[in-house]
């Protein structure tokens, strides 16, 4: 098999008549057929062809493609955005009855799900602390279907084992999903280590530019099958054109990622060394208290560093009204650092009690590290912190 930066370059569509060197937009909503039998047999799935673009399409096919195979998945089914990912993974394979064990560090959308809308489809949760894995059994039950976990985790950047979870989902016959959108399939494969299914915000890192939205789900053929009828039906395919967009991204993800990382190590071991800065946690920072776990499971630390500022929630606005250069947004994975507060923005919809039982607090602040000069982002974090 081909080395991860070939297989992102190389895997493209045939060429058409015209040899185009790069693949061309399928800017298509629908396609022909040569007569009445070839429609039937193309609707009964006797045929693998393009039918209409809500349910495949040549761009999101070799996007697809590329994900599967940087992920060591055997299928995968491309989406509109991330939490069109989440949601449709999840209700293609929950039903009625159904309960959930899941991180209690998910991002705010995904606690939104667990929290107000599968209730009204009697589907229940349990959640675990990051830091006491060892308690997920406990929370098992006979109606138990689904392990979920991001890792790292958004915002805090907490680590989980993903051997460990691998382990536990075996042991009582789960479905074990990671979001692995923070790490990226260069960075992490959570199917090596027993996950059914990977889900991808493909709007962050993947795309890296700020410029599109996206998601995807990939692993396991059968599990894929359910969610792409589910899909088909309710309709949240990805665009062709962002499909493109991203699959043209793909090319670059390695070589992003490594300056990505490197600059945010960097920033973290800065973080680490003034005193207006009460903590910081980076996964490939030997203070993290799950660094030898993310040594084991990450090729690379990610781009995101979380810390808190001395003085609370005052001291954390002032900081990003302070800066000058990094971009004030609830984006990441851009090549432009982005500075947020999760606790007024992208989790703003947790209650006081919520926010501390994940450990996000008032004066916590998420650097999405991008790929401007190392020292210009340390300078301008630098002197908006001591001003």
């Amino acid at each position: 098999m081909a080395e991860f930066e070939t297989i992102a370059v190389r895997t493209q569509l045939e060429r058409t008549q015209f040899q185009e060197h790069s693949t061309p937009m399928y800017l298509t909503s629908s396609y022909i057929f040569e007569d009445s039998e070839d429609m039937r047999a193309s609707f009964a799935e006797e045929k693998e062809r393009n039918i209409y673009s809500r349910y495949s399409n040549p761009n999101t096919s070799e996007f697809i493609d590329k994900v599967v195979q940087m992920e060591g998945a055997e299928d995968g089914f491309a989406f509109a955005t991330g939490m069109a990912a989440v949601f449709s993974t999840l209700a293609a394979l929950l039903e009625s009855g159904d309960h959930v064990v899941s991180s209690r560090s998910v991002f705010g959308s995904t606690h939104g799900l667990f929290t107000k809308y599968f209730p009204k489809w009697n589907i229940s949760h349990d959640y675990f602390d990051v830091n006491a894995p060892e308690d997920i059994e406990s929370l098992i039950k006979p109606e138990t279907k689904i392990v979920f976990a991001e890792s790292p985790t958004n915002p805090g950047v907490d680590i989980l084992d993903l051997e460990l979870l691998g382990n536990v989902a075996r042991k009582h016959d789960l479905i074990l999903i990671i979001d692995n959108c923070f790490a990226t399939p260069y960075i992490q494969n959570p199917i090596k280590y027993g996950a059914d299914l990977v889900i991808h915000s493909a709007t962050k890192l993947m795309d890296g530019q700020g410029r599109v939205l996206g998601g995807i789900t990939v692993g396991n053929l059968e599990l894929i099958r359910e969610i792409y009828l589910f899909s088909r039906n309710t309709g949240p395919a990805l665009s062709p054109f962002n499909a493109w967009v991203l699959s043209k991204s793909l090319e670059t993800l390695a070589i992003r990622l490594e300056k990505h990382c490197e600059n945010a190590l960097k920033v973290a071991e800065f973080l680490e060394s003034i005193p207006e800065v009460e903590t910081v946690k980076y996964p490939f920072l030997k203070t993290h208290p799950q660094y030898e776990v993310a040594k084991k499971q990450m090729r690379l630390g990610g781009n995101v560093v979380a810390f808190q500022i001395k003085g609370g929630l005052e001291a954390g606005r002032k900081f990003i009204d302070s800066l000058e250069m990094c971009s004030r947004s609830a984006n990441l994975g851009d090549t432009r650092t982005i500075v947020t507060h999760p606790a007024s923005t992208t989790h703003s919809k947790l209650s006081e009690v919520e926010l501390e039982a994940v450990g996000i607090s008032e004066s916590l602040v998420r650097i999405s590290v991008g790929l401007e000069h190392v020292e210009d982002i340390i300078s301008d974090l630098k002197k908006a912190l001591q001003e």
